[in-house]
């Protein structure tokens, strides 16, 4: 279907103020501006928005799995349909090719499909009943019953990489929609047409699936000031976000801020170490360095999975290691960032390094670009002179890596240990190099939130067992996923019921199983 972009917010037939201020979307390849202008909202509207998700919550929290399952497979029939202008409009607004833009929407349609199976079997809401001993001695015990329950409206802000999977209909706003509740999203300035195009694929859905009107909104607003607000407003109960660390901390600050304080989900910086030990790299050094380059340059490195640091026993291993990435990136070619800022931020990032005057450290490759096109880099330093200079261990957002040699045990373990939280952490390693690293492993293994056995960390399989997230700062939440069916627990709280009458009840904790779930009853797993 051919979608025509509007230029406005959508939400709900509301009437917002006028003089909101207007902007467009930028081809980074060209610099050249898209139309339709798209005009932001201001501070005064988000109480009518926020006031139409509280008013939908109490409607659409009751809605059955079934009825939400078929809501969340109407948005992504809706998306599928809308392939075609995605494909056009994404590569225009993002320099990214169409390759990326119709597989980002095949994952998008996946994971609403997965959390629709989800919620249509209806389990996941962790059904607890331990039923009533009246005679019990020296207290008779009561019934007692619990499930996990929606928060209320969510708000969830587009990320700036991933224009589908981590924005309007990404599975933030899935894995909230699923756990019944509503959200208003807010767009990313720099992809705003395929923000409408998503958004009015959701809107489609919400008409065609008779959910309340205030179930679903998209706003635009630049700056800080709409999304403060939005966070700010009390019947917000939770966030998700996927940006910057700067970005990340400010949401955080403001909810906890909050009378009634708030979590905020979010998904940050992140380098994701790579650990190559002595017996894989004297035997597989090679050709781990040549897919590595791959995988540093993959999305001209714009993944939040991008492996960031590489860890390597000194020696002529590491030399010839050093050597066949350095050529691999640099046969490379240059490649469009999304947009300026991310532009700037890298460029500044491989100055900072460049311009380092550290024992230790070298500059192995640096591949120039111009305007938004930027090219390779690769970085190599002693632990000694990684550990001294805190400037290495910061996120270089782009396709570049560093290399960390180091000389012992110790020196290793110091590194690792030195690390903030990462999303991802890698191991590549031999069985004997796996018994033999055992410390090593275990400190990695404390710092992250996905451990991988061989491979690259870039490409994050979208299924019920995923963790996409890590300790601070990496997420705000190490305890929490972006990714998986896990994902529809941050939007819920637990709710119990003692003695209440079955007429009070929820469906799912109601005797005789009339949902057919799993429960846990008097501590055993039954559909009974």
């Amino acid at each position: 279907m051919k979608i025509a972009l509007t230029g406005k917010s959508l939400v709900a037939g509301l009437d917002l103020a006028p003089g909101g201020a207007a902007f467009k979307g930028v081809n980074p390849a060209d610099n050249n501006a898209l139309e339709p202008a798209y005009t932001a909202i201001v501070a005064e509207d988000v109480d009518k928005i926020a006031e139409r998700a509280a008013a939908a919550f109490a409607e659409y929290r009751m809605k059955s799995g079934t009825e939400r399952g078929a809501f969340l497979r109407a948005i992504a029939a809706n998306i599928e349909a809308a392939g075609d202008d995605i494909a056009e409009r994404m590569p225009a607004e993002t320099g990214l090719p169409e390759g990326r833009a119709r597989g980002e929407t095949g994952r998008t349609v996946g994971q609403l499909r997965m959390f629709a199976a989800l919620v249509e079997d209806g389990s996941w809401v962790d059904a607890r009943i331990d039923t009533a001993q009246p005679d019990r001695q020296p207290l008779p015990k009561p019934d007692v019953r619990s499930m996990l329950q929606p928060l209320g409206p969510v708000v969830v802000f587009c990320a700036s990489n991933f224009p589908l999977a981590f924005s309007v209909a990404g599975g933030d706003t899935a894995s909230a929609l699923a756990a019944g509740c509503p959200v208003i999203v807010k767009a990313h300035h720099a992809h705003p047409g395929t923000a409408e195009i998503v958004g009015q694929c959701v809107q489609a859905a919400v008409e065609s699936c008779g959910m309340p009107a205030g179930t679903f909104s998209l706003v635009y607003g630049g700056g800080r000031e709409i999304g403060t607000a939005l966070v700010k407003d009390p019947r917000v109960k939770a966030v998700g976000f996927t940006g910057s660390r700067a970005g990340g901390t400010a949401l955080m600050k403001v909810a906890a801020a909050r009378p009634e304080p708030i979590p905020v989900y979010a998904e940050m910086s992140s380098i994701n170490p790579v650990l190559i030990l002595p017996e894989k790299l004297a035997t597989e050094g090679e050709a781990i360095a040549k897919a590595l380059a791959g995988s540093v340059t993959m999305g001209m490195g714009q993944f939040c999975t991008n492996p960031g640091l590489i860890l390597l026993p000194a020696g002529a291993a590491a030399d010839r290691f050093a050597t066949v990435l350095k050529e691999s990136l640099a046969a490379s070619p240059n490649g469009c960032l999304l947009n300026s800022g991310i532009t700037d931020a890298y460029r500044d990032a491989l100055k900072a390094r460049s311009t380092l005057k550290a024992d230790g450290f070298e500059i192995l490759h640096e591949q120039p670009g111009e305007a938004c096109q930027v090219g390779t880099a690769l970085y190599r330093a002693t632990a000694t002179a990684f550990l001294a200079n805190p400037v290495l261990a910061e996120e270089a957002f782009g396709p570049s890596t560093l290399l960390i040699t180091y000389t012992n045990e110790d020196e290793l373990l110091s590194v690792i240990n030195a690390q903030e939280g990462q999303l991802t952490g890698t191991i590549h390693g031999t069985d004997q190099d796996l018994k033999s690293n055992c410390r090593a492993g275990y400190a990695l293994h404390e710092r992250v939130g996905r451990l991988l056995f061989g491979g690259f960390p870039t490409g994050v399989e979208v299924c019920h067992a995923m963790v996409h997230g890590g300790p601070f700062p990496s997420t705000s939440d190490g305890r929490s996923t972006s990714v998986g069916t896990m994902a529809i627990n941050r939007f819920t709280r637990a709710m119990c019921y003692q003695n209440a009458p079955q007429m009070c009840l929820p469906e799912e904790l109601k005797d005789g199983n009339p949902l057919g779930i799993v429960r846990l009853v008097d501590g055993n797993r039954t559909k009974a």
